[in-house]
């Protein structure tokens, strides 16, 4: 059966599990990972994928592991991805899901984490690429400026943030930072693993991948 976006976004099971793995992650003092995250994410891997001309299947499939990829925070942070993965295959069996768009979508979930990612195909590049893109100021919920670590000055810091897609070319993400709350090299001493997979993203799906920063291309 060819399970939709729409019954994954429906699904109670599934709510309950983005909502609770958020809970974690507030206890742990992360940026947001609800469902503002998730939704743009979501939204973002299906466009890449349609902007560079994959059939509308392929792109709802990145819909559906952009939405679900962060579902294991609710098991632990560590090895999230797998954890994740592993529940999207439940979820997914349970629901009569084709086992063909099951092993795409968890496959693309399992290699999302920067630690052990690798985009091993186009679904799994467009997660890459719409997850390690959401920098912003609001996934911060921290307020104790204060108190704020270097991961919280650095999204704190971003004010603009913008993907574009430019076919046959590169995928871009530029980037306007308030640099008295954060140096540039700040973000480059959080982010630059995300950066390098995010390049190897943008290879795998036959683009470049350009970072711009306050008008500057720096990769």
């Amino acid at each position: 059966m060819k399970i939709t976006f729409d019954e994954i976004q429906n699904n109670e099971a599934v709510k309950t599990y983005i909502r609770r793995a958020d809970e974690s992650l507030i206890a742990l003092g992360y940026t947001e990972h609800s469902f503002p995250h998730v939704k743009k994410v979501a939204q973002l891997a299906s466009e890449i994928l349609l902007t560079l001309g994959y059939d509308e299947r392929q792109a709802e499939l990145a819909r559906i592991a952009g939405y679900l990829h962060d579902i294991g925070n609710v098991v632990n942070r560590i090895d999230h991805a797998q954890s994740g993965a592993v529940m999207a295959f439940r979820i997914l069996d349970k629901m009569g899901a084709d086992p063909e768009d099951i092993a795409t979508i968890i496959t693309a979930i399992g290699n999302h984490d920067e630690s052990t990612a690798f985009p091993v195909n186009p679904v799994a590049a467009a997660l890459i690429l719409a997850d390690k893109t959401d920098v912003r100021y609001t996934r911060v919920r921290n307020r104790d400026f204060a108190s704020f670590d270097i991961h919280d000055r650095v999204n704190y810091s971003v004010k603009k943030s913008e993907v574009h897609i430019e076919k046959d070319s590169h995928i871009e993400l530029r980037l306007e930072i308030d640099t008295e709350m954060c140096a540039v090299m700040d973000y480059f001493e959080i982010f630059l693993n995300r950066m390098i997979l995010c390049r190897k993203a943008a290879e795998r799906l036959g683009l470049e991948f350009w970072l711009w920063i306050n008008g500057q291309r720096l990769i």
